[in-house]
């Protein structure tokens, strides 16, 4: 399946179904692929906004905002993916979060 194909079918399953914060999960990692980091940062905005994320989808938020330029907003979804990542258990991931928080940081 190509790429395009795949953001195709993501695409219809969110038509069909917008609620659905997973479909939409996997239409913003697919339209992050190809650089479409408009279309994925609407995803990953919805899919948080309904979902309990555990970290990952903040840290894949805060990559589209930065290739957005919107750095100061990444740097607040990589406090909530920190956040996040300890609430549900996941040190590794919150350590992985903090340290791109820290380059974040010492590149403003």
């Amino acid at each position: 399946m190509t790429a395009t194909s795949r953001l195709d079918t993501f695409r219809s399953m969110v038509a069909r179904n917008p609620g659905n914060p997973l479909a939409r999960f996997g239409l913003a990692n697919e339209a992050m692929k190809v650089g479409l980091h408009a279309e994925a940062e609407e995803h990953l905005q919805a899919y948080l906004s309904s979902y309990d994320d555990e970290g990952n989808g903040f840290g894949r938020h805060a990559e589209v905002l930065v290739a957005l330029g919107r750095v100061a907003e990444a740097r607040e979804a990589l406090r909530r993916g920190i956040a996040a990542a300890h609430r549900f258990g996941h040190p590794g991931m919150a350590s992985e979060l903090s340290e791109r928080l820290d380059a974040l940081e010492g590149s403003a």
